[in-house]
């Protein structure tokens, strides 16, 4: 009756090593930080290209003669293309031509703005607090949902797997200190949601089996119910991580952060649906009997 592979004897090892790299990612967001960019930072982002290659050393000493602040350059996408982020300090509108005739004069060379986004520290500010909201908001929804679609329980271990999704993938953006921006924060977003729905899919069968096989163990219902969502949580995750995958190759630079995001939360969130939801049920013995006990309190 019951498939070949034992989830539930993974769990141990699978709940330590979640545990480790929790605690790890915590740790990394608290005393590393976050990479914020420019949304939440402020300052002005230009992507510039130049008629010739240059490095991207020369355009960096050629903004910093001019104290803006801090001054990050990289190269965008082709030869030529540049991405430069400054902390400017004011907001005179004047600043903008006067990168671009200090970088002209000293690389010889035509330069072309092709992008200039200036975000000041205010906006930055509640462009940070909004995101922050909308998360939080992500979440009690989700909570209040798994509550009333399942029981306690359910929901507990719903909201312990998206915080533990979350965590970790920030963390990595922390490790990595990769750019915290907008489009970084729809990815977590998104990635609630995924992840979401990868678990309530497993938790609606678990519930089903514990009513449809109420003389086995729960270990037995959750080996079950993994194995029969499996073929489609491993399509889904697959099919979502090729199309990902294509954008954050051929996508360039604007999108490969938010891809990356993605990518790591649809395998993060994958992985935590199994390993880390369905053992808090474990965790709390649900069963057929305490089920019908939940909804003899509910129902006159």
């Amino acid at each position: 009756m019951f498939e070949s592979i034992n989830f539930v004897s993974k769990f141990r090892k699978a709940n330590i090593a979640s545990i480790i790299i929790f605690i790890l990612s915590i740790l990394f967001i608290t005393f590393k930080g976050l990479n914020y960019g420019i949304d939440f930072k402020g300052g002005t982002l230009i992507e510039l290209r130049t008629e010739k290659n240059i490095s991207a050393s020369t355009i960096r000493d050629s903004l910093n003669s001019m104290n803006l602040g801090d001054v990050n350059v990289k190269k965008f996408g082709k030869d030529g293309d540049y991405l430069i982020k400054v902390e400017q300090k004011n907001t005179d509108n004047k600043i903008i031509p006067a990168i671009k005739k200090t970088l002209k004069d000293n690389i010889n060379a035509d330069v072309d703005f092709r992008r200039v986004e200036n975000v000041g520290p205010k906006v930055s500010a509640e462009l940070l607090e909004s995101s922050l909201i909308a998360i939080s908001l992500a979440l009690a929804a989700m909570l209040f949902y798994i509550w009333v679609r399942f029981e306690w329980q359910f929901s507990l271990g719903s909201i312990i797997a998206l915080f533990h999704d979350v965590v970790i993938t920030l963390g990595i953006f922390s490790l990595l200190s990769l750019e915290i921006n907008l489009s970084i924060i729809a990815a977590v977003l998104t990635i609630v949601g995924y992840s979401m729905n990868d678990t309530v899919v497993i938790y609606d069968r678990i519930r089903e089996n514990l009513f449809k096989y109420t003389k086995i163990s729960f270990s037995d219902i959750a080996n079950l119910s993994i194995n029969e969502t499996l073929a489609r949580t491993v399509i889904t995750s697959v099919t979502t991580l090729l199309a990902l995958l294509s954008i954050y190759i051929l996508g360039g630079e604007i999108l490969r952060g938010f891809s990356f995001a993605m990518i790591l939360g649809v395998i993060i969130g994958t992985y935590s649906s199994i390993f880390v939801a369905s053992p808090i049920l474990k965790f709390f013995k649900v069963s057929y009997k305490t089920l019908e006990k939940e909804e003899d309190k509910i129902l006159p």
